[in-house]
């Protein structure tokens, strides 16, 4: 509200008027920081503070910061508003802990099911790819020992197989980076203060396929790398 309505000035000690040219003037003491009440995903919307004597509701939210588990101070909690409110009942008391997730619980379940399906697809990329990289090994072993017996050295040999994987997943990354964008508009109704296509997510996920594809590349290029040429000359 501060930025919306003072946002080349120091509001504190501006005076506002509420509910027309007849309502009281109220005094600017102090800015908050923003308060999402309405829910952790919902838009922050400008509002304003008042002293509970000053303004009170049929209700009153009471929060209290514990050193310990707040379960545990439920009873002295409750005493001590009986105590100073006798006439105000106490209910609904919760940590803040379950009231924040709460407030996303809707978008939970379906975040959870991307998350294991991503894993699966991620294992599931990762076995083929060493399964492709394998069998190309298996069809190329006699280019391998050829090149092997013309001076080609082991590390030569892995290279050529490790950067051949890798054009691949290079190729088919920058497919889904681009296919990224067009699923944003989905993706930005189960998201939280993240873009779809927020480059620091898309850098880590990209990070993270091509670590994974290095991973799955590794093992069949050390096997093409220790090949014996003899062998491999002979081989059918």
């Amino acid at each position: 509200m501060a930025r919306e309505f003072r946002p080349a000035e120091d509001p504190i000690g501006k005076r506002i008027r509420l509910g027309g040219s007849d309502g009281p003037r109220l005094t600017v003491v102090g800015v908050a920081a923003n308060v999402r009440y309405q829910g952790l995903d919902a838009p922050v919307r400008s509002q304003f503070m008042r002293p509970y004597p000053q303004a009170g509701w049929p209700m009153m939210n009471i929060v209290v910061r514990t050193v310990n588990t707040p379960i545990a101070f439920t009873a002295p909690v409750k005493k001590a508003i009986r105590e100073l409110l006798p006439e105000r009942p106490v209910s609904n008391i919760d940590t803040m802990e379950n009231m924040a997730r709460n407030s996303i619980g809707s978008r939970r379940v379906p975040m959870l099911l991307l998350s294991a399906f991503s894993v699966v697809a991620l294992l599931l990329a990762a076995v083929g790819i060493m399964g492709v990289v394998s069998y190309s090994v298996t069809q190329r072993t006699q280019e391998i020992g050829l090149r092997m017996a013309l001076g080609a050295r082991g590390t030569d040999v892995f290279g050529l197989v490790l950067g051949g994987s890798m054009k691949w997943v290079l190729a088919g990354l920058a497919i889904g980076l681009a296919g990224s964008a067009g699923i944003s508009r989905v993706l930005g109704t189960l998201l939280y203060e993240v873009r779809p296509t927020d480059p620091e997510v898309l850098g880590i996920v990209s990070g993270l396929l091509i670590s994974v594809a290095l991973l799955a590349s590794f093992v069949p290029a050390r096997r093409a790398a220790n090949l014996d040429p003899i062998r491999t000359l002979r081989h059918e």
